[in-house]
C-alpha cells in the first residue's frame, strides 16, 4: 500500500488527484496539508485522511507518508518538492513543475540523486487515445509521418474575461497562462504521438492589456499571451503546426491531424466542452472511425468524466514504477524537457526566428 500525503488538498486536487487515488487499489490517502489548521482538518475529515497539516514540510517528513502529491500554485511547487526529496519520499507534482526552466532542470537532477520515483501530472501522456494513436503511427498505419497539426482551445485562459479568483493568472510570474498550462499540456500530448519537436518558430500575441474579472465589473492588467502559434520540425523530419487560442468560456474542442505518406489520421473530441488531455477521442484513419481497443483503457473511470481517468492512469504507472524500481513515464526529466521547449517558444516569439529545443 502506497501511503499518500496531498499538499493543497482543496481546489484542483479535490476534483482530480483525490478521486483518482480513491478509485485505485494500492493507494491510501493518509495525510493532507492546506494553508491553515482549520481547513486542513476539514479536508482530512472529508477525504478520510488520518493526518492533517498546515505545514508541507511536516507532512513530507511524517513516517506514514510514502508519496507526496504537490497540488499548490506553481510558484510554490519547488519548495514542497524539495521538502519531499529531502525526506526521501516519492513525489508527484502538478504541471508546471516550476516557473523557471533552469529550476526545472535542477529539480530533475535533485530528484534523480534522491533515488525516489518522481512524476509530473502531464496526464495527456497517459491518455489511452494518445497512446493508441502513437502506436498506429509507429506501426506505419499512415505511412511515414510528414506533418502534424493541432488546433485547440485554451479556455478559460487567454480570453477577454478571466474567472473570478484567477486574477493572478494574468501575471507571468504565476506560471499559469495559455502558454504554460494549456500549450504545455497539449504539446506534451502531441509529442507523445509524434515524437519531439526539435526546432520551433512562434508568435505569442497578447490581445488584451486588461481583462474583465468574471461578471464583477472589475478589470485587471494583463501581461500574458492570448494565443500560442507555433511552427516547427519534429525529430523524424515531419513538420508541425500548433495553434492554441484563448477563450473565456467552455472550450470548443480540438483537432489533431496527422498526415502521412500513405494516409491521414484525425482526432477530435467525442463531445464538446473538453480539453484533449481530459477526454476520449473520435479517431479516424482515411475518414473511417477507429475504436481504441479495450486493452488501452486500464482504469476504473469513464473517460468521458473529465481529467480523473488519465490522472488515474498516471498513478497506475507510478505504482508500477515504484514496484519495478524504474523511472515513471512522465518524470521530472520529461517535465524539464517540456519547460525547455516552452522556453524555446518564448525565445522564438521574441526573436522572430527559429530556435532549437535543447
Amino acid at each position: 500500500m502506497i501511503r499518500v500525503g496531498v499538499v493543497g488538498a482543496s481546489g484542483w486536487a479535490a476534483v482530480s488527484h483525490l478521486p483518482a487515488l480513491a478509485g485505485l487499489d494500492g493507494y491510501e490517502v493518509t495525510a493532507v496539508a492546506t494553508t491553515n489548521a482549520t481547513s486542513a482538518g476539514k479536508a482530512a475529515a472529508q477525504y478520510g485522511a488520518r493526518l492533517a497539516f498546515d505545514d508541507a514540510g511536516a507532512l513530507a517528513a511524517h513516517p506514514d507518508v510514502d508519496l507526496v502529491v504537490v497540488s499548490v500554485k506553481a510558484p510554490g511547487h519547488a519548495a514542497v518538492i524539495r521538502a519531499a526529496l529531502e525526506a526521501g519520499k516519492h513525489v508527484v507534482s502538478e504541471w508546471p513543475l516550476t516557473v523557471d526552466p533552469a529550476e526545472a532542470d535542477e529539480l530533475a537532477r535533485t530528484a534523480a540523486e534522491a533515488g525516489v520515483v518522481h512524476a509530473v501530472n502531464l496526464q495527456g501522456r497517459h491518455s489511452p487515445d494518445a497512446l493508441f494513436v502513437r502506436d498506429l503511427v509507429a506501426a506505419g498505419r499512415i505511412g511515414r509521418l510528414e506533418s502534424a497539426v493541432l488546433v485547440a482551445a485554451g479556455d478559460p485562459l487567454g480570453g477577454a474575461v478571466i474567472p473570478e479568483g484567477m486574477e493572478w493568472s494574468t501575471d507571468p510570474a504565476g506560471g499559469t497562462t495559455v502558454l504554460t498550462i494549456m500549450a504545455g499540456h497539449f504539446l506534451a500530448t502531441l509529442e507523445r504521438m509524434t515524437g519531439p519537436l526539435v526546432e520551433v518558430s512562434a508568435r505569442l500575441p497578447r490581445r488584451y492589456d486588461e481583462v474583465a474579472v468574471g461578471d464583477t465589473g472589475r478589470t485587471v492588467a494583463n501581461r500574458v499571451p492570448s494565443q500560442v502559434l507555433i511552427h516547427g520540425t519534429l525529430a523524424g523530419g515531419a513538420t508541425a503546426s500548433v495553434t492554441v487560442h484563448g477563450g473565456s468560456g467552455s472550450p470548443d474542442g480540438f483537432l489533431v491531424k496527422l498526415v502521412g505518406s500513405e494516409g491521414t489520421l484525425t482526432a477530435a473530441p467525442t463531445r464538446p466542452g473538453v480539453h484533449l488531455h481530459w477526454t476520449d477521442w473520435d479517431i479516424r484513419v482515411a475518414g473511417e472511425r477507429v475504436e481504441v481497443p479495450a486493452s488501452y483503457r486500464t482504469v476504473p473511470f469513464d473517460p468521458a468524466g473529465g481529467p480523473v481517468a488519465n490522472i488515474a492512469a498516471l498513478y497506475q504507472d507510478l505504482a508500477r514504477a515504484i514496484r519495478e524500481g524504474r523511472a515513471a513515464e512522465s518524470d521530472f526529466h520529461t517535465a524539464a524537457r517540456l519547460h525547455r521547449l516552452l522556453g524555446a517558444v518564448e525565445r522564438a516569439a521574441l526573436s522572430g526566428g527559429a530556435e532549437e529545443v535543447s
